[in-house]
């Protein structure tokens, strides 16, 4: 076929819009008034203008002749000045800022992918001239399935085997002519050279099978009826009531019995292991360990037959001498191999047993992490060696022992953590931990405190942190649930954060302290000095707020007999006595060192003791004198050791001492530093506690400022009597 001559294109039309699209090109634009139009009917007037006439504005500007042939000027060009010419992006592998390339002038605004051929494109002449694509391997064509069908209802249905083998010898030979006609066709086309046609690069056939339906089968059974009841009762609130309350009473034996269960399946899985490792220990090798452990304790008593002698008898004589004053006889120095580098961060003695103590094990040097620490039993029935060792991958900063069940040990660590202990079972290693991220303090925990138990039985602690936060921790029966009592937000203006928004400053805690009577009241310590008054009713409310050191307080402490004074102890080298409600502390001592510990004595409510850096312990009884202690005395040597703990006995008449080299001495308190309380009166029985109340009391009434309305009282009184 011979080729379409390509469509003509239309002249070009030089328009004003055409012309603003070239760059650059100026283009003169001559205005012509209005006049210059012939008048309609004139001589040489177009035929179109004639009957019309042109009718001018009354607000139009009159223009001179010289202004009407000015020719006027405009650039029109295809720059679009919206566009930014220094866009950038940041680039991740090389990490920083790249520019981009400049955006286009044009927009698009619509654009299709299309599949239609130009004519004067290669491929289009290909398909013209009959040269088509590479020709791909032929597949015999397939007959469709209508001929088939067609055939297959006009042949009879054969059951013979070789009518069979006849019906596919015919439909071979069909194949073979209709592929023979094919082949002949294209061969004649090729050769009279007629155009090639493009045949479908595809083969598709249709294919169906017939497969045999199954019958459908129903299977039935029959069962017996349930048996029926008829239930008649009557419904009060009496009824309702007793109910619920024996449903109750038998939830409440079901947890006790989980809870007794729980404290014995650890020993019981320990056991089948236990006996494996150690070759079987039958009872003969449990009785045999317990004599050994009499006979060590003998032999220690032998050993340390003058210590002991002077721990039961020896009263120092030379207070009789003194007027008020009293010393401290060192006793026994207790320590173990692995904890002498590490310094004494708590100790507490046994509420059950009064000979036994544990203490902790730690490290007060914050410039490198502490990695190791150790919580360990002593008694002063063994002094060579701990009733109990439990390593931790941490500093361990604190302990406590449970009031009613002494076998249960919490303890505090430097990475946050808390854990429980239980020193009856065999095995060495934390009963509940809270090792999570989330279920962990964010800092030290500086000093934990059991709580009373809760309603249903569980075991309750608290903690204080440097990260600002007391917790509540509820022993359950495979964890530790974590609750947030308070957060210690510092009573300061917000401060801008890095993003601008305004940030609480928190404070730090250091020491915590529960009423002995209102187990809802506490007292926490912080970094900054302050001592906040809190409920664990309230999360977000000081009761009352305490400016109380100018440095870390180390220790709060409520005095044993009145429940409304407690004293404290910070780095500023102070210990002060407060009462609950009044700004300005009753007392002030200065120490001249850092104080780290302080505590009352059990046995009464006036005296005190306190350890500071420089190895000494200072006893205070404000009875005796409210100004200086009545015994000041070094227990270590002054240049290697640094006191950090002390400790009261609650039965007999000694102090334990921790110092920074992993050193536990115990000192023995002269008469004169354990004098109680007399009754006014010979004759009349008073009950002891009772007793050192009035003692301090009238104490307190020496210091204590008189209030407004004493003072209105007191003017009334003296009118009156005028």
């Amino acid at each position: 076929m011979p080729q379409k001559p390509p469509p003509r294109k239309p002249p070009p039309v030089t328009t004003q819009k055409s012309a603003s699209r070239l760059r650059s090109i100026k283009s003169p634009v001559k205005v012509k008034s209005s006049y210059q139009l012939r008048e309609p009917g004139g001589e040489e007037s177009d035929p179109w203008l004639k009957g019309k006439s042109l009718l001018k504005p009354d607000d139009q500007l009159d223009l001179s002749e010289k202004e009407l042939q000015e020719e006027i000027t405009r650039s029109l060009v295809v720059k679009n000045p919206l566009i930014h010419s220094d866009w950038v992006e940041y680039s991740y592998k090389d990490r920083a800022f790249i520019s981009c390339e400049p955006q286009p002038n044009f927009i698009t605004v619509q654009e299709l992918e299309s599949k239609v051929i130009h004519v004067e494109s290669p491929e289009a002449a290909d398909q013209l001239h009959g040269r088509s694509m590479p020709e791909t391997p032929q597949v015999a064509p397939v007959a469709k399935s209508e001929d088939f069908k067609n055939e297959i209802e006009e042949e009879p249905i054969k059951e013979d085997e070789e009518a069979d083998e006849e019906k596919d010898e015919e439909d071979d030979d069909k194949f073979n002519e209709k592929r023979e006609a094919d082949s002949e066709m294209q061969s004649n086309g090729a050769s009279e050279g007629q155009k090639k046609k493009l045949t479908n690069q595809f083969n598709f056939s249709d294919r169906a099978a017939l497969t045999s339906v199954y019958p459908t089968r129903e299977i039935g059974t029959q069962t017996i009826p349930p048996p029926r009841n008829t239930l008649n009762e009557y419904v009060t609130q009496w009824i309702i009531y007793d109910t619920y309350q024996q449903d109750y009473e038998a939830q409440q034996r079901e947890k006790e019995k989980e809870r007794v269960s729980k404290m014995t399946s650890q020993v019981k899985k320990e056991e089948p292991r236990k006996k494996s490792s150690k070759g079987g220990m039958d009872p003969t090798m449990v009785r045999l360990l317990q004599a050994a452990k009499i006979i060590e304790r003998m032999v220690n008593q032998n050993l340390y037959d003058e210590i002991s002698q002077d721990f039961r008898y020896y009263e120092d004589p030379s207070d009789e001498f003194r007027d008020g004053q009293g010393t401290l006889l060192p006793l026994w120095k207790f320590s173990y191999e692995k904890t002498k580098k590490l310094a004494v961060t708590d100790l507490r003695w046994s509420p059950r047993y009064y000979d036994l103590f544990g203490a902790t094990f730690g490290s007060f040097n914050f410039e490198m992490k502490a990695t190791e620490g150790y919580v360990c039993l002593f008694t002063l029935k063994n002094p060579s060696f701990p009733e109990y060792i439990n390593y931790c991958d941490s500093g361990a900063m604190c302990l406590d022992i449970h009031s009613s069940r002494s076998n249960f040990i919490v303890v505090g660590r430097y990475d946050g953590s808390v854990a429980v202990y239980n020193a009856h079972l065999p095995i060495k290693e934390a009963q509940f931990e809270s090792n999570s991220v989330t279920n962990k303090h964010g800092g030290i925990v500086w000093q934990v405190c059991w709580g009373p138990d809760l309603i249903d039985g569980d075991l309750n602690f608290f903690s204080v942190s440097a990260d600002g936060k007391v917790c509540s921790w509820i022993v359950m029966q495979n964890e530790l649930s974590q609750t947030l009592v308070i957060h210690l937000l510092l009573n300061i203006d917000p401060i801008a954060g890095p993003n601008g928004n305004q940030m609480n400053l928190v404070g730090c805690g250091t020491a915590i302290s529960f009423h002995p009577e209102n187990p809802e009241i506490f007292l926490v310590g912080t970094e900054e000095g302050n001592i906040y008054k809190c409920s664990t009713a309230y999360a977000s409310l000081y009761l009352f707020t305490y400016e109380a050191h100018h440095m870390p307080v180390y220790r709060i402490e409520y005095n044993k007999y009145s429940p409304d004074i407690f004293i404290s102890c910070g780095a500023d080298w102070r210990v002060k006595i407060w009462e609950d409600g009044r700004d300005e502390p009753l007392f002030v001592f200065d120490l001249g060192c850092s104080v780290g510990d302080v505590k009352w004595a059990p046995y009464s409510s006036t005296v005190f003791a306190a350890v500071t850096e420089d190895c000494r312990i200072h006893v205070f009884d404000l009875n005796v004198n409210k100004y200086r202690g009545i015994c000041v005395q070094n227990v270590v040597a002054k240049n290697r050791f640094k006191l950090s703990r002390l400790a009261f006995n609650w039965y007999l008449p000694v102090i334990i001492i921790g110092d920074d080299k992993g050193f536990i001495t115990t000192v023995k308190l002269s008469p004169n530093l354990r004098v109680k309380a007399k009754p006014p009166k010979k004759n009349i029985q008073m009950d002891q506690r009772i007793l050192e109340q009035l003692k301090l009391e009238k104490l307190l009434a020496l210091v204590r400022e008189p209030t407004a309305s004493s003072n209105v009282i007191d003017a009334e009184q003296s009118e009156t009597s005028k």
